[in-house]
């Protein structure tokens, strides 16, 4: 049995009339901010889940269709949706944050360097200067391939070329 209120909502919907998301607010936001908070337990994020909620059910409320779903079972998916969309976001950006305390970066003692590996510019030196040039500029200017073909006015295969040839020599010279 569909009550007045929601009737008079789900008409507001069809129509796009914004009266509509205010009344779902009056009337569902505390039960969807009570779905929300079981999977959500920080109370602002649970609250930018709600608004978040809700900008979905107001984009998206000229496709509800009644004879598919009761209103709050439409409105529930999307909270439900929303705030498990904002847990996976959340353990994605945390597990790609770097983790200074645990880095070793700073904990590299000199007698684990390569020591052969330091003096790279001076064996660079020993090359062609087209070959030196090409890699310098990848490596050391921090260019794309196509940026240093642009650069250095130099066809992108040849930079690809010199850049395999030059790497190759040095190679030759670490790894004998």
């Amino acid at each position: 049995m569909i009550s007045s209120t929601e009737k008079k909502i789900i008409n507001f919907l069809e129509n796009g009339d914004k009266q509509a998301i205010t009344l779902l607010y009056e009337n569902y936001s505390d039960s969807l901010f009570g779905v929300i908070k079981k999977i959500i337990t920080d109370d602002d994020t649970a609250q930018d889940v709600l608004q978040e909620s809700f900008v979905k059910i107001w984009r998206y409320s000229k496709k509800y269709d009644s004879s598919k779903a009761k209103l709050f079972t439409w409105l529930y998916r999307i909270a439900y949706n929303t705030a498990i969309d904002k847990v996976r976001s959340l353990k994605n950006k945390s597990s790609k944050e770097v983790q200074m305390e645990t880095s070793s970066v700073y904990k590299i003692r000199s007698n684990e360097l390569n020591q052969d590996v330091l003096d790279i510019k001076n064996h660079l030196n020993t090359l062609d200067k087209k070959y030196q040039t090409v890699i310098n500029a990848l490596f050391f200017e921090g260019m794309t391939q196509q940026e240093a073909s642009d650069e250095l006015d130099i066809p992108l295969g040849t930079i690809k070329s010199r850049l395999k040839i030059g790497l190759r020599e040095l190679k030759k010279i670490y790894n004998p």
